[in-house]
């Protein structure tokens, strides 16, 4: 028999929070790509390590807040411990190939293209990898087109806040960046779980594996307390709060002398005391012949 979804148990509580969430992990994430492009090639990776690391925690971390107001009628929802976190992990990785793609080749063209749609897949592998781990006694059937149209989401969204973020125009842009960042991510959870259904088989308990409540405490643990000291790197760093450019610092080459600027400075001395140091003595050698 089909089973009743219910994707709002809580009422608007669930989404709000969830939204919230993608949107400080998408903030974060976004900042640190927007830091990369004014630091020094040898600075770049970690901060692009970092803005990878947030967006993938606060996506997930949204995901799963959004999944504790899901219920299914008639039966229980059990999730996969190895699967769940395996969720975490690929969406990480497959974010941080979109955002070094465009940390390294620029948002624009086809660079700012393929980074914003493998951010774009990142999301919505997260998602439904995420949805394979769920472990209850039916069968979930996903409607073809309603998954299309979620990646399709997923894939446009991210796309425009990876060049939202590109531009370098101060914190209230990257603000805005981040606030679609988290609608790509909302929009495609909920398109994605509108595309659900579940087929119950009503005959024995869905087996091992964690409630939602459970999975609770370690998802407030591990992902929040990142995006916490992430929020702290991004809060003590001046450039990334007013967004004003950075003097990037001369590197020094093979060849060149380390005070060029001071050798183009030409000082001109004092000639003319000397020359009349000079001519005073001329006249004093000149007089002595004539008092002897």
């Amino acid at each position: 028999m089909q089973g009743t979804v219910d994707g709002f148990s809580y009422g608007l509580v669930t989404p709000l929070v969830a939204y919230l969430m993608a949107c400080l992990g998408g903030a974060l994430g976004l900042r640190c790509t927007t830091r990369s492009l004014r630091v020094t090639r040898s600075w770049r990776p970690g901060w692009l390590a970092l803005g990878s690391a947030a967006i993938g925690s606060g996506i997930w971390t949204m995901h799963f807040i959004a999944m504790m107001g899901f219920t299914i009628e008639h039966t229980p929802v059990r999730y996969d411990w190895l699967m769940t976190f395996a969720s975490l992990a690929v969406a990480i990785v497959m974010v941080g190939v979109g955002i070094f793609i465009v940390g390294y080749r620029g948002a624009r063209g086809t660079a700012l293209f393929t980074g914003g749609t493998i951010t774009g897949l990142g999301i919505a592998s997260m998602h439904y990898l995420g949805m394979a781990g769920m472990r209850l006694d039916g069968q979930l059937t996903y409607n073809t087109f309603t998954v299309a149209l979620s990646v399709a989401i997923a894939m446009t969204a991210a796309t425009a806040a990876l060049w939202a973020a590109g531009q370098i125009r101060g914190f209230l842009w990257s603000v805005g960046a981040s606030l679609v960042m988290g609608l790509a991510v909302t929009g495609m959870h909920y398109t994605g779980m509108a595309a659900l259904e579940v087929h119950v088989h009503g005959t024995s308990d869905p087996g091992t594996g964690g409630s939602p409540a459970e999975l609770l405490a370690p998802m407030l643990i591990g992902p929040l307390a990142f995006l916490l000291l992430a929020a702290v790197v991004v809060m003590f760093d001046p450039l990334m709060v007013t967004g004003k450019p950075a003097g990037v610092p001369v590197e020094r080459k093979p060849g060149v002398p380390a005070h060029v600027g001071a050798s183009r400075t030409v000082r001109h001395p004092a000639h003319q005391p000397v020359r009349r140091t000079r001519r005073t003595l001329v006249h004093r050698r000149s007089r002595a012949p004539q008092n002897r």
